[in-house]
């Protein structure tokens, strides 16, 4: 199973990072070793002194595929569930300035909280159009909406499966908005896909 990630999907998260924004679709990779279920707390590890928040929406592959067309991408995925994306961000910045790969700073284990409840593709009215916030200690830090993002899910998928092939299982984590920020021990957050909570936990 492989977890990958989308960054930079959003125009104003990259904005407020001072990254460009991408042409095609940009990915990186993390293990299975990197998720957190069952809104098990988060434990900020010791060699980093700002972990941010960055909240996604994530669908899981259903079929195996490579080289899909995009008018087919839709028959790859399912479901829609929510993850959050940890990053250490002073350990990414300092590798971003090396011009090194941030798999330390996005890769570590338990940095990629995923949701246990996936809702059926169908039961959106309007793919385009999924509404889906964080909220840390009952205020909302970060808002999004599906039809926001620069590639859409067909788009991603798509680009993603000319790389590498999809396998059932798979989990593409497709980007945050922005409002990312940093959390601090005894943060409660909880994430909302339309009106549904699906992550509900606390940082340590």
């Amino acid at each position: 199973m492989k977890i990958i990630c989308i960054g930079r999907n959003y125009v104003a998260h990259a904005e407020e990072l001072n990254n460009e924004v991408p042409e095609e679709p940009v990915f990186f990779m993390k293990p299975d070793s990197a998720l957190l279920r069952n809104n098990d707390p988060f434990y900020i590890p010791e060699w980093t002194k700002e972990v941010h928040h960055e909240i996604e929406l994530v669908l899981r592959i259903c079929r195996l595929g490579k080289n899909i067309e995009k008018r087919f991408a839709h028959r790859y995925y399912d479901e829609i569930g929510l993850g959050v994306d940890f990053t250490a961000r002073d350990v990414q910045n300092e590798l971003k300035k090396k011009g090194l790969p941030w798999e330390k700073a996005k890769a570590f284990d338990r940095a990629a909280v995923i949701s246990s409840t996936f809702l059926p593709v169908p039961v959106f009215p309007d793919p385009e159009a999924i509404r889906f916030k964080l909220n840390i200690n009952n205020r909302s830090v970060q808002e999004g909406n599906s039809g926001l993002m620069i590639f859409g899910f067909d788009e991603i998928v798509s680009h993603v499966s000319k790389y590498m092939t999809l396998k059932i299982g798979d989990l593409i984590y497709t980007g945050t908005p922005a409002g990312v920020g940093q959390v601090k021990i005894g943060d409660h957050l909880e994430g909302y896909l339309e009106d549904k909570k699906l992550l509900d936990f606390k940082i340590k």
